[in-house]
């Protein structure tokens, strides 16, 4: 079975495809005991079939704790009495200690004494050890507990010894001793040690070799699988890091609206192309920004990081709303976003991931819109959509419209003009503004937004406050599939207080 190009599914865990695997693990290795071991399955096709099993089950998990307890379910009873895996701590340097992260025995009464013995030591395996059976010595009872007499019952003597004063082995196990044989594989991938697995058979001298063997390519694909759970993980703190500092850590509050927002990045562990933002400006103005970068990871993360700053520092040097948006597209296609890229090939090494070349397209839609409150209340809106989904507009008797008109793309075409909209967003109105990932949401060939779906849901929100509006379309549009968003869910509601009585 080829390994050398193995990789992880592109999409993280949960607790669902967690308890999946696990239930999986277990029914392939259904008996907690098996009164006898055939290791003659271990033929030609039987090998084959255990290592095509197993490499199915540890390639779908991203999450190198339960990487470690499906394996231990794998190994335990059908190749091993009990086992062991370490693990390595990421980034820890030579004298960093292991992490025991699984005990598995084949008698469940033995593996809490088991790990009890096993956390006072952890195994070290010599520098020079490759990735081959290493026999060792079993200092430790590997028998569960009710084998052995309490002390009250079986008084210490020279022929029993107490069992936390068992005599180590001497690296010759015996028939019928109470070590029996044991083995150690280092965990490996891409040259790099990532744990140890240790394996124990009772009562027996030694391993026969085809089982050796079989645990070896075993651990083998275990490696792949914790060495991808691991570039996982690096990728998704890359990812919350720059999530983190590409958004708002508070929004402006505009003075007679009331806004609620709804931001869901796609559990996929990259980052997402939404973002959003509200801010004051001179003039008694106050901006909104709602936008999506084509693509995600560090790509949409440069993008997305230019944007925000770009569109405040245009706003509060007075610029018009369509002006903002000629300039931000003029930006998008200048050359010097090739610096930007630049370092987004950087960020994207240090969490294992690889790039499109710089030639890809920087495409941006945008809602970006501008609030002055008017003497009487309300607020006057300008706005402009380049190509995002339209903004619409609830007016407390159910109806909807939408607010602007579709434009082209942002970093597109270099020669155009944007124009923006203007109205009046008047006592009890709702300004609803989202993303793609709410419209284009899927329910097999059928989308949110077909047949004006997303306005049919608005019009059933007049008269509600904009956190249960905001809240009512963020139900609805989960409940439109069983399945979670694989997109971004990004809305903004903007609601004009009513006058104060």
């Amino acid at each position: 079975l080829p390994v050398d190009d193995w990789s992880g599914p592109a999409t993280p865990p949960d607790q669902d495809s967690l308890r999946r695997g696990l239930r999986a693990a277990e029914i392939l290795a259904p008996a907690a005991r098996r009164t006898e071991r055939d290791d003659a399955v271990w033929d030609s096709r039987g090998a084959p079939a255990f290592l095509a099993e197993a490499s199915d089950l540890l390639a779908g998990q991203l999450d190198e704790d339960l990487v470690a307890a499906i394996a231990g379910q794998l190994l335990v009873p059908r190749l091993a009495d009990w086992c062991a895996i370490w693990l390595e701590a990421e980034g820890g340097g030579p004298g960093a200690e292991p992490r025991l992260a699984r005990v598995w025995h084949s008698d469940e009464t033995g593996t809490e004494p088991l790990r009890t013995a096993l956390e006072r030591e952890p195994l070290r395996l010599p520098a020079g050890v490759g990735s081959g059976p290493v026999p060792v010595p079993v200092p430790w009872s590997a028998h569960p507990a009710e084998k052995h007499p309490p002390a009250e019952e079986h008084a210490p003597t020279d022929e029993h010894p107490p069992a936390d004063e068992y005599p180590p082995s001497d690296g010759a196990p015996q028939p019928g001793a109470r070590d029996g044989a044991a083995l150690a594989f280092r965990i490996t991938a891409a040259g790099r040690a990532l744990g140890t697995v240790l394996i124990g058979r009772e009562g027996v001298a030694q391993v026969p070799d085809a089982v050796a063997s079989l645990i070896e390519d075993f651990v083998r694909r275990l490696g792949l699988a914790v060495g991808a759970a691991r570039a996982y993980t690096r990728q998704a703190t890359i990812s919350r890091i720059l999530q983190r500092g590409l958004l708002p850590s508070k929004v402006a509050e505009i003075p007679g609206v009331t806004s609620a927002l709804v931001y869901e990045p796609s559990d996929d562990g990259v980052v997402g192309g939404d973002f959003y933002d509200i801010f004051p400006c001179p003039g008694d103005r106050w901006c909104f920004v709602l936008g999506d970068v084509q693509g995600s990871g560090p790509e949409a993360a440069v993008v997305t990081g230019l944007a925000r700053p770009w569109l405040r520092l245009l706003s509060r040097e007075g610029f018009g709303v369509g002006e903002v948006l000629d300039r931000l597209n003029r930006l998008l296609l200048d050359d010097a976003m090739e610096a930007a890229e630049a370092a987004a090939l950087m960020v994207a090494a240090a969490g294992g991931q690889q790039l499109h070349d710089g030639s890809q397209s920087r495409f941006l839609s945008l809602l970006y819109g501008e609030v002055v409150p008017l003497p009487g209340g309300g607020v006057r809106c300008t706005v402009a959509s380049a190509g995002h989904p339209l903004p619409l507009l609830l007016r407390p008797d159910g109806s909807v419209r939408p607010a602007a008109e579709p434009q082209v793309l942002l970093g597109v075409v270099e020669d155009v003009a944007y124009e923006s909209q203007v109205f009046d967003l008047a006592p009890g109105d709702t300004l609803l503004c989202v993303t793609d990932g709410v419209t284009e949401r899927r329910s097999g060939p059928l989308m949110f937004d077909d047949g004006d779906g997303l306005a049919r849901v608005l019009a059933d929100c007049a008269g509600l406050p904009a956190d249960a509006t905001a809240e009512r379309i963020r139900r609805a549009v989960h409940e439109f599939a069983e399945q979670p968003p694989d997109d971004d869910v990004a809305l903004l509601v903007l609601h004009a207080d009513q006058h104060a009585d």
